[in-house]
């Protein structure tokens, strides 16, 4: 590709075309297509050879629809994306199915999309269908939409008939907040008003429809907009961690302080990572795709969002969102479902439909249901801050789509900034009792020995024996057992990584506390995850200290204290860490106990050293000798 070609494609405008089935939205592109040029050569003559084959009608549409099935049913099944090009600039169509089936693949055209055009049969008129695109294209965020009128010649060219269609889209255009720049007759099989002015429609002084696709303006570049910088994965080279993904919005340069949301951490742009580079990247902007490399080697993962710290997007576990549900069955409140944002994923339950839209007649009614086809403003709870700016500020951060396991039954936008702003209403509260005022008092710092290790590996006999050391030397000391937590706190958790990490992550939240209460907190928790570990650790921060109690599966299953090792062989048990489910263990642990080469008593002594170490401890010995 040239230089020139590439510089060519930056100006391309995506266009989305929907309308209700058979109202001639393939025939408009095919013609739009030859009228303009655009098709390869010998398409037309391709053609012409099928259909004298099958003993068919031409059909423009033919040159649009990719699919057998398609060209069997008359109907348009996915959406197609084709480029051309008019003398002003290029553009991707995307001819999106009209067919309620296949509303999906509408939804998921549209939001390609920079423009629109609405294709109206005029001898049907508007249909519901029709009425469900044009809500769909104004939920999606579409203000630029032209209505094409076509089939103009079933009604004989008859501008009373135009007239009344005309005035009727442009009214519910205008309830929903959509102004058309143009509404067209036409008759797409045989080019009127595609192209050329027709002769037939001799009262119609308006443009053309390649005019009105010329008259469409790029919407603002996103480069303008606050950086929005979704994390996509994080990759280890050497002893650096790069952070990769693709801007969304906004600019970034080396030597910017970014903040990852929602966890709050800094840093800076040390470097913009490229291979096979001429000379150094410094800087990137929206649309494109970036390695980036920290001056500090914070924990980040896949979902955070990286942003400038003075302006945030905002997080929050409640969420105001208005859906569109394409689901068979009623969207009703408790439901559970996964809303992914960006690149973020979160378990969602439903936890109020406020009111459901009709979109035939726009009016919002107190319900209990979305159901199928239909739009709702519902509220959605989740576990984990779901980090998100409201669609009106930017779009790219403030829509996501609804996932009931692999299948896509909804997409919704975040409706305003008021819905995910944090609760305002809620602050931090000073403590009288100061961190140093409670080391004097208690003779020793605080902190977590966070445990981590197999089942049976040894973790709650050191740290019931530390504990019991500790206690009987006067010092604040606790330990928090994973199966007691199960007990009472995270009863409602099961066994999946999800449930698992946000075990952890309360777990880690209850260390903090007693942690900045003054006490010395040993955790023994398998968290057999690295990537929960480091969670707690950023929760924790400098109070955090790994422990790996390090025993192989086979020394842990032949001790097997509490017989589950024999169950999970049995099928008794599922998810069982180290038969079923992963451990991944530690990588550069505060401390390593091997109690498969040595005993629990000098482990025990181990672990007790540490704390001795780390939390400022006087030693047994000294104190005695003092």
């Amino acid at each position: 590709m040239t230089d020139s070609n590439t510089d060519a494609l930056r100006g391309v405008l995506p266009i989305v075309i929907a309308g209700h089935v058979d109202h001639g939205k393939s025939t408009l592109i095919g013609r739009l297509l030859h009228d303009t040029g655009s098709l390869p050569d010998g398409k037309v003559e391709a053609i012409e050879a099928m259909i004298d084959q099958r003993g068919m009608g031409f059909e423009w549409a033919f040159a649009v629809d990719a699919f057998q099935a398609e060209r069997d049913q008359g109907i348009t099944i996915d959406t197609t994306q084709i480029h051309f090009r008019t003398d002003k600039r290029g553009y991707v169509i995307i001819d999106a199915p009209g067919h309620k089936e296949f509303l999906k693949n509408m939804v998921t055209g549209a939001a390609q999309a920079e423009a629109a055009l609405l294709v109206i049969d005029a001898a049907e008129g508007i249909r519901e269908q029709t009425r469900r695109h044009a809500y769909l294209l104004r939920l999606l965020g579409l203000d630029q939409v032209a209505v094409i009128v076509n089939k103009m010649d079933c009604v004989a060219y008859r501008q009373a008939d135009f007239d009344s269609i005309s005035r009727e889209i442009t009214a519910y255009l205008g309830e929903i907040g959509l102004a058309p720049v143009a509404v067209v007759p036409v008759v797409a099989r045989n080019g009127d008003n595609i192209a050329r002015r027709s002769e037939l429609m001799p009262w119609y002084a308006g443009p053309t429809v390649v005019a009105v696709l010329d008259g469409f303006e790029k919407p603002p570049a996103a480069a303008d907009q606050p950086l929005r910088l979704p994390v996509q994965d994080v990759y280890r080279f050497d002893d650096r961690r790069v952070v990769v993904g693709r801007i969304e919005s906004g600019r970034l340069r080396v030597g910017d302080m970014l903040e990852f949301a929602p966890t709050g951490k800094r840093a800076r742009v040390a470097r913009l990572e490229s291979w096979n580079a001429k000379a150094p990247q410094i800087s990137a902007a929206a649309g494109q795709s970036v390695a980036i490399t920290l001056d500090d080697d914070l924990f980040v993962e896949r979902g955070q969002l990286a942003h400038a710290p003075d302006d945030a997007p905002h997080s929050a576990h409640y969420l105001k969102v208005q859906i569109f549900w394409l689901a068979k069955t009623p969207l009703k409140a408790g439901a559970q479902l996964v809303f992914r944002l960006g690149t973020a994923s979160h378990k969602v339950k439903v936890a109020a439909i406020e009111t459901a839209i009709d979109v035939e007649t726009l009016a919002r009614t107190a319900a209990d249901a979305v159901p199928p086809g239909g739009v709702g403003e519902v509220v959605l709870h989740s576990r984990t801050p779901i980090v998100a700016d409201s669609f009106h500020d930017n779009p790219r951060t403030g829509r996501g789509v609804l996932q009931d396991g692999h299948d896509i039954v909804g997409g919704g936008v975040v409706i305003d900034r008021v819905a995910v702003a944090r609760q305002n209403n809620l602050f931090a509260v000073d403590h009288a009792v100061s961190t140093g005022a409670r080391v004097q008092a208690n003779g020793h710092k605080p902190g977590v020995l966070w445990m981590t290790g197999l089942s049976g590996a040894g973790k709650s006999t050191l740290a019931m024996a530390v504990e019991q050391t500790l206690f009987t030397r006067g010092f604040q000391v606790i330990v928090l057992d994973g199966d007691n937590l199960r007990h009472g706190l995270n009863g409602d958790l099961g066994f999946s990584p999800d449930d698992r990490g946000e075990n952890i992550r309360r777990a880690a939240e209850v260390a903090k506390l007693l942690a900045e209460a003054g006490f010395i907190v040993i955790a023994s928790f398998i968290s057999p995850y690295r990537a929960d570990r480091e969670r707690a650790r950023d929760v924790a921060g400098d109070l955090f200290h790994e422990v790996y109690v390090k025993a192989g599966l086979a020394t842990c299953e032949a001790r097997d204290p509490k017989g589950l090792y024999a169950k999970a062989r049995a099928g008794q048990i599922t998810q069982f860490t180290g038969i079923d489910a992963p451990y991944e263990a530690p990588e550069a642990a505060d401390l390593v106990l091997d109690t498969e080469t040595g005993s629990i008593e000098a482990r025990a002594r181990n672990l007790l050293e540490y704390a001795e170490r780390a939390f400022a401890i006087e030693p047994e010995s000294r104190r005695g000798a003092a």
